[in-house]
């Protein structure tokens, strides 16, 4: 009497070996979001100051035209022109020199950002003046 062997399939599926990957996954991304720093500007803020400016120098002032165009104390240039006013007043004034930043209501924000990133790659301090 020959003896039938069931051959059965197991139908479950274990799913510990899954949360282990998905456990580590969300470690490994944790760790590495917290290394990516976001490229953007260092904006400084208004804020109360204790302390009193002894310059009686007025600041540089760069305006920007409702159509692009730059002027650095009233005085019209490129945007090569202002890379070399920027370096000028960083070796007259050193670093951490102001700069008063003044664009018309109209200005392209790419303009504004243009002498933004020249602030921060002479290490100035650009105060954005607005009208409200």
């Amino acid at each position: 009497m020959p003896l039938k062997r069931k051959s059965r399939t197991i139908s479950e599926f274990s799913m510990s070996s899954m949360t282990d990957i998905i456990f580590l996954l969300l470690i490994f991304f944790m760790l590495t979001s917290n290394l990516v720093a976001p490229n953007a500007l260092n904006l400084k803020l208004p804020g109360k100051s204790t302390s009193r400016s002894t310059s009686d120098d007025a600041l540089p002032d760069v305006t920007i035209g409702s159509d692009g165009h730059y002027f650095m104390d009233g005085r019209r240039v490129d945007a090569s022109g202002l890379d070399r006013e920027f370096a000028s007043l960083s070796r007259r004034k050193g670093k951490g020199f102001s700069v008063l930043l003044s664009p018309h209501d109209q200005a392209p924000v790419e303009n504004v950002v243009v002498v933004m990133d020249l602030a921060l790659k002479y290490d100035a301090n650009a105060i954005l003046a607005t009208a409200e």
